[in-house]
């Protein structure tokens, strides 16, 4: 058996003809590559091809079969396109992922639970549950392709920084983070949002809601018992708001971004945004909103919590400006790795207006001394040595795939859903003109193992009915299925009281 560096052992398919069942005169004249994609995918599933085993070369298994090289290639490409193979030069070609089997027997291993859970409040132990439901194929927005993560250049890096670790630097440190990766960041946003900012502005928190928890505090202690918010708007942001005490109160989305004049009428001094690429509807906030909300900030001191969320994934036009790139004084800017790198990490970081930023930093100190320094010091080298901007790169051609399959698959599935937000990000939202409950067809899409989210799950008042679909953690052929389940499901209809109406 063979190991690749540090990996698991490699079991190697010689026999691929026998030991996959292959039989050419089984093959379709016109399709030889489907049929052994196909053929290849039931050995995954069926566990004849476990993880960590090495398939034949193509040269070798085009030999055995009598068939092009080409024909092999193209089937081993679909599956690596679908994260069951991946190729690792000298290596070969490797199981990394396999299908889920076909059931057993009907039986799920768990009885579905109620439709009437996704309307449950957000909040309610019932919801909760709901939320954290596992699914065969999850279409949650916000994750990201975990089998994406960079190992072999992570790893590569973190050899690097451990050979010239100091050891002072394995002490205890500034509560800010390790200077390396505060100029990291700095570089770092300088050259892809616009921001120019010195590294002693730059906070390093676990992530974006750490960034809320903290400020959450701050705010509180400044006398601020509220925070505007987008709506529709992030759920898991309003929830940790409400974790700190402070109100939610909504403001519209349309076409152009937050509707300001709504945000003035509310009186409140904080608003939440994510005005790159609005959660969940996409919307980029355009020119004459961006100059309208400049003066309500400068005007009256308002403070804008900028989530600069899914900013980098864009496919089709050049991200926009940071709005902290333009609104120092009243701009709270935050940003992350979660979607770049990996939620796991626990990185992100924030750069807070001159007048909170001394009490930020002491509520990041009494909160946890500050993040591990050891994986800081491994992201700052790896930003600058330009492996960030080439992991980013590959998303974006590996997330546009996904994208283009989950329109086309909506075109053909739910051919009356209108679909937002495609330009950017990691997730489509759509919107229906009929009247039915979208909660009800989310959960009838999970009793059937396909988990989304409803778009009233986000919304704090009435919208038109929507799901919000995540494609960058799934395959193009789990996308597919999921989207058609759905279309099965919302064609069947009233399979539910309240379904449709």
């Amino acid at each position: 058996m063979n190991r690749s560096n540090g990996g698991a052992p490699h079991r190697s398919i010689t026999a691929g003809t026998d030991f996959l069942h292959l039989a050419i005169e089984e093959a379709p004249g016109g399709g030889k590559s489907d049929w052994l994609a196909s053929r290849i995918r039931l050995a995954l599933a069926d566990g004849r091809l476990p993880m960590g085993s090495r398939l034949p070369a193509t040269r070798v298994l085009a030999g055995e079969l009598g068939v092009s090289r080409g024909v092999v290639t193209e089937a081993y490409q679909r599956l690596i396109e679908d994260g069951h193979l991946a190729g690792r030069g000298r290596n070969g070609t490797i199981v990394v992922g396999a299908p889920a089997a076909a059931p057993k027997s009907p039986a799920r291993t768990a009885p579905p639970l109620p439709r009437s859970v996704f309307a449950a409040a957000p909040g309610t132990d019932v919801f909760d549950t709901m939320r954290t439901a596992r699914a065969r194929i999850d279409l949650s927005p916000g994750l990201p392709d975990l089998a994406a993560f960079p190992r072999a250049a992570w790893l590569r890096t973190e050899r690097h920084v451990l050979d010239h670790l100091a050891a002072s630097d394995l002490g205890y440190g500034d509560p800010r983070g390790t200077p390396a990766l505060r100029r990291a960041i700095a570089n770092w946003i300088a050259r892809n949002r616009g921001i120019r900012a010195d590294p002693d502005e730059v906070l390093i928190v676990a992530g974006t809601a750490q960034t809320l928890t903290l400020l959450g505090r701050v705010l509180r202690d400044d006398g601020i018992t509220a925070v505007a918010v987008e709506d529709p708007g992030s759920l898991g942001a309003r929830q940790h708001l409400h974790n700190c005490r402070l109100a939610t109160p909504p403001v519209a989305v349309d076409s152009e971004g937050i509707r300001v004049d709504e945000l003035r009428a509310t009186g409140e001094a904080a608003v939440l945004l994510t005005p790159a690429h609005q959660f969940p509807t996409g919307v980029v906030l355009r020119g004459s909103r961006r100059s309208e909300l400049t003066r309500w900030a400068r005007e009256g001191g308002g403070l804008i919590i900028e989530d600069d969320y899914d900013a980098e994934h864009r496919y089709d036009r050049t991200p926009v400006p940071a709005l902290r790139s333009v609104l120092t004084e009243n701009v709270a800017y935050a940003g992350s790795v979660s979607k770049l790198l990996a939620p796991a990490l626990r990185i992100g970081w924030v750069l807070a207006p001159p007048r909170y930023r001394d009490a930020l930093v002491d509520a990041k100190r009494f909160t946890d001394l500050g993040n591990a320094a050891l994986p800081q010091l491994v992201l700052a080298h790896f930003m600058e040595s330009g492996a960030m901007e080439r992991q980013l790169r590959h998303l974006r051609r590996h997330h546009r795939h996904r994208r283009d399959a989950m329109i086309k698959a909506i075109g053909t599935h739910l051919p009356s859903a209108i679909v937002h937000g495609a330009a950017a990000g990691l997730h489509l939202t759509i919107t229906f003109d009929a009247e039915f409950a979208d909660t009800e067809l989310a959960a009838m899409a999970l009793a059937r193992d396909v988990k989304v989210h409803p778009l009233s799950w986000h919304s704090q008042r009435a919208h038109r009915p929507g799901l919000v679909l995540g494609y960058a953690a799934s395959t193009p052929s789990d996308i597919g299925e999921g989207v058609e389940t759905l279309g099965e499901v919302l064609r069947r209809g009233g399979a539910g009281p309240g379904f449709v109406r």
